[in-house]
C-alpha cells in the first residue's frame, strides 16, 4: 500500500473498555518504568483493533478492510490520518526492538473474529487463542529480552486468560455478536445448545460444558505456574506471578459460579490478596 495514502479519520470504533477492565494488570509499577509506555502503546493498539472486530454496526468486509490497514500501518508501509495508533506502534517496535510478528498474530485472530462466529473443538479454540491473547505474553518476553524457549509457558497464561474471559462473556458474546467460544462438539456431547446462552442461569448440560472449560484452564495453568520461576527480569517475574494467581483464582470462581447469572469477578479486596499472593511466591522462586 502506499505511503501517502490519506484516510478517513474514523478507522477506530472505540469500545470504551480500557485496561481497567481487563483481567490482569496492563503495564501496572511492576514493569520498569522505561518500559511502561511501550506496554502501554501495545495495549493500545491490541484494544483498537479488538474494538474493530467486536463492533456489531460494522460488516465482516468492512472489519477486515480497517485490520488490514492497520496491518500496514503497524509494518510501516502505510500513513495516513485515523492510523495514528498503529504508526506508533511502528515506531514502539523500531525503538524496542521488538518484532512487529506479536502485532500482525492479533490481527489475524480479529480477522477470523469478523468471519467466524463457532469453534468446534478445544484445539481449534486454543488454535485462536494461540494467535488472540499469546501474543501479549510473546511481545512482553521479547520487550524484556527474555529467552523464547518459555513461549510456551507463556502461551498457557494468556490462553487461559482468554478462555476465561470466553467464559465470563459467553453470555454477551452471544446475545450481542451471536459468538459461541465454546467448544461445539462438547456441547453436542453434552446436550448443550446455542439457545442455552441466551437464558437467565446456566443449564445442567451448559454447566458441564462450562466445566470442562474450566478444567481446560487448570491445565493450562498448572503450566503457567512456572512462568515466574524460569523469567530472568525479575520486576517481570513479579507481574507474571501476579498474573498467574489472578488466572488460578478467576478459574476457581467459575467452577463455583454461574457466568449466565451474574459477572464473576474478582473484587477490589480479594484481587489485592491475589495480587500479593503471585508477588510473595514470586518473591520466593516458588510455583
Amino acid at each position: 500500500m502506499s505511503g501517502q495514502q490519506t484516510r478517513a479519520p474514523a478507522l477506530e470504533t472505540p469500545s470504551g473498555k480500557s485496561a481497567e477492565t481487563e483481567n490482569f494488570p496492563v503495564g501496572s509499577r511492576l514493569i520498569a518504568k522505561h518500559l511502561r509506555p511501550h506496554v502501554a502503546l501495545f495495549y493500545a493498539f491490541a484494544r483498537a483493533i479488538d474494538d474493530i472486530a467486536d463492533n456489531p454496526d460494522l460488516d465482516a468486509a468492512d472489519k477486515i478492510a480497517r485490520l488490514d490497514a492497520f496491518g500496514a500501518a503497524v509494518r510501516g508501509e502505510e500513513k495516513g490520518a485515523g492510523l495514528e495508533t498503529a504508526q506508533r506502534m511502528h515506531d514502539s517496535l523500531v525503538a524496542s526492538h521488538v518484532p512487529v510478528q506479536h502485532c500482525l498474530d492479533l490481527i489475524s485472530a480479529f480477522k477470523q473474529d469478523a468471519v467466524k462466529s463457532r469453534y468446534e473443538h478445544w484445539e481449534e479454540l486454543i488454535d485462536y487463542c494461540d494467535r488472540s491473547a499469546a501474543p501479549v505474553g510473546r511481545y512482553l518476553l521479547d520487550l524484556h529480552g527474555e529467552d523464547r524457549a518459555h513461549w510456551d509457558i507463556s502461551n498457557a497464561l494468556c490462553n487461559s486468560l482468554q478462555i476465561i474471559n470466553h467464559m465470563q462473556d459467553c453470555a454477551d458474546d452471544y446475545r450481542q455478536m451471536d459468538r459461541i467460544y465454546l467448544p461445539q462438539n462438547w456441547m453436542r456431547e453434552i446436550g448443550a445448545v446455542d439457545e442455552d446462552l441466551g437464558k437467565a442461569h446456566a443449564t445442567p448440560a451448559l454447566r458441564r460444558v462450562l466445566d470442562r472449560c474450566v478444567s481446560g484452564c487448570e491445565t493450562l495453568n498448572e503450566t503457567a505456574r512456572d512462568l515466574p520461576v524460569v523469567l530472568k527480569n525479575k520486576r517481570l517475574a513479579l507481574e507474571s506471578g501476579v498474573i498467574v494467581q489472578i488466572a488460578r483464582r478467576l478459574t476457581h470462581e467459575l467452577s463455583h459460579r454461574d457466568p449466565l447469572a451474574q459477572r464473576v469477578k474478582l473484587r477490589k479486596p480479594r484481587l489485592m490478596m491475589t495480587g500479593a499472593s503471585g508477588i510473595f511466591k514470586a518473591l520466593l522462586g516458588v510455583r
